[in-house]
């Protein structure tokens, strides 16, 4: 309880990092000694100090200062010491408040030693002593900054180190790779390159019993506080494989500036444009060389959905590839077992064809056997060719893009991309519903979910894909002779298998079947068609059958 005939007091003493490298004249030692010696001088019974060490005066959301305004609401002490009001907080209308209202209010005696302030007197420099103390905030913020993008451009990394990395021993402004986390990030890459999803590279590193990034941190790296390292997950997820997979550290580069506070006063940040970020190339030693990166991004969004191990179950090589020439819905396999014959009845059909779907399509199917046997001679017929032939076909695609622009047929495609994306997210909340109400039971949730987020990662990446305009100073010829330096890796394909295919190709797109004297569908088995197949290969697009050397990607069966 409170008492008027006693002083008890409570001493509050707070130390930024910024303060704390300037010097000891406002060290948590000296605020205490002065205010030990304060309480002593003048017969004050000091019953507790609370300290926030390491922390702004820029906010009041420290764990000591809300402590100590819990201890005098239950009536501990009647009077609160600091050294200067800098030490209760810099911002302006904050510290107001509480030196001049709620200590106030609340019949607490508030006090500063070195400048003099006293609730219990008139305060009549208050309003400036309040400002200057912002001032010094604004001032000190603005000098963090112009140091932090003086390093920025200098290419010195001033952020905590990626995954993979630690600060140089001999320059702590730059980067060294760390001999425990640098093999994960590089077989992660090359996992990832190699066709394996996001998912399946974390669950494989949980199995391997790997530690994960921020854990590894916690326990072998960087002072957490026990709230902070309560938060440190023992498990990989496949956001965090991601993020990693994103980043351009890994090549060397130093990348910075990617967000910024909101004001100096705020702990909230946002995004800032990638035409404003600090990107410094070649100021550190690479972890994975470009080529792997590029694989790893071309591949990512676009790994296998994890399957059960039974060989009787098919296993596509298109998943994430293949897409509907009419609505552009990925297809997915189906199919049937005759007479012991799995092969011959595989199929792969348009998702988007069922009758409880609004604007369904009409339907796309093709053969799993003659997908696979088309692409393979398509590639096949491109891997044949000789660098005179590479040549021509660069410079007949060069010529043919000084007149017509793909620009068109990428935005269709964006916007297709989008629009399933809207879908999945209506179809994901019916689906939950559903389950709520009792018409969808827990393990087909699961296993339709788990299928729908597979495919809104693949039209993710396509998306982030199409966003991304070529750069200018990469033109068609040049991107045909990275395709054929490619290229000569293989000689010949014999079995078209995922790896070769995530290698080469980005996307193919599988027409309707058109048959022939007008019929609109098959009247006997072998009523013969043409069903049109577009593939879409790396660097290079679609390849034009209108100029030598022709190469036809349509087929007849």
């Amino acid at each position: 309880m409170r008492t008027g005939n006693l002083t008890l007091v409570f001493a509050y003493l707070r130390l930024s990092n910024e303060e704390a490298r300037s010097g000891e004249s406002s060290s948590i030692t000296n605020q205490r000694q002065m205010i030990q010696d304060y309480c002593h001088r003048n017969g004050i019974t000091l019953v507790r100090e609370f300290v926030d060490d390491g922390y702004s005066g820029g906010n009041f959301d420290r764990p000591a200062f809300q402590d100590m305004l819990r201890q005098l609401n239950d009536g501990k002490a009647n009077m609160v010491i600091t050294k200067d009001l800098s030490r209760l907080g810099r911002d302006m209308r904050e510290s107001s408040y509480y030196a001049e209202q709620f200590f106030p209010e609340h019949g607490i005696r508030y006090l500063t030693i070195a400048d003099n302030f006293d609730t219990a007197q008139e305060n009549i420099m208050a309003p400036f002593q309040f400002a200057m103390n912002e001032v010094y905030l604004r001032d000190g913020s603005r000098k963090v900054k112009e140091v932090l993008r003086n390093k920025r451009e200098n290419g010195q990394y001033c952020a905590c180190p990626p995954y993979g990395y630690r600060k140089n021993p001999t320059d702590k402004n730059h980067l060294f790779p760390d001999e425990q986390t640098a093999p994960i990030v590089q077989r992660i890459f090359e996992r990832a390159a190699a066709g394996d999803s996001s998912r399946k590279i974390a669950l494989d590193l949980n199995a391997d019993g790997v530690i994960p990034p921020l854990k590894y941190r916690v326990l072998f790296r960087d002072a957490f506080r026990p709230e902070g390292a309560a938060r440190a997950s023992d498990l990989w997820n496949y956001t965090t494989v991601k993020r990693i997979l994103k980043n351009p550290v890994y090549l060397g580069h130093t990348l910075l500036g990617k967000s910024r506070k909101v004001s100096v006063k705020s702990k909230k940040k946002i995004a800032v444009p990638p035409s404003d970020w600090a990107v410094t190339h070649h100021t550190h030693p690479p972890l994975i060389a470009q080529a792997l990166y590029e694989q790893a991004q071309h591949n990512l969004g676009r790994g296998q959905r994890l399957r059960p191990t039974d060989e009787t179950i098919r296993k596509s090589i298109f998943s994430g590839i293949v897409f509907c020439g009419r609505c552009g819905h990925s297809l997915c396999s189906c199919g049937t077992v005759y007479k012991g014959e799995r092969e011959k009845y595989w199929y792969l059909s348009c998702t988007h064809q069922r009758r409880d779907i609004a604007n369904r399509c009409d339907g796309v199917r093709i053969k799993y056997a003659d997908l696979l046997e088309v692409v393979r001679r398509d590639l096949n017929a491109l891997l044949a060719l000789t660098d005179a032939q590479a040549e021509a076909l660069a410079r007949a695609a060069a010529k043919k893009e000084q007149d017509i622009s793909e620009g068109t047929a990428r935005q269709t495609r964006l916007q297709q991309a989008q629009a399933r994306l809207l879908t999945i997210d209506k179809i994901v909340t019916k689906l939950y519903t559903d389950n709520a109400e009792g018409r969808l039971d827990d393990a087909r949730l699961t296993r339709m979910v788990e299928a729908l987020e597979q495919e809104s990662d693949s039209h993710q990446a396509v998306i982030a894909e199409l966003s991304q305009a070529i750069p200018e100073q990469e033109d068609t010829e040049e991107r045909f002779r990275r395709f054929f330096t490619l290229a000569k890796q293989c000689s010949r394909i014999d079995a078209l298998d995922r790896e070769t295919l995530l290698t080469f190709i980005e996307r193919i797109e599988v027409g309707p079947k058109r048959f022939e004297n007008g019929l609109r569908k098959a009247t006997h088995r072998n009523t013969p068609y043409r069903q049109d197949i577009r593939i879409f290969y790396r660097f290079i697009g679609t390849i034009d059958t209108t100029n030598e050397p022709s190469l036809d990607t349509s087929c007849n069966f």
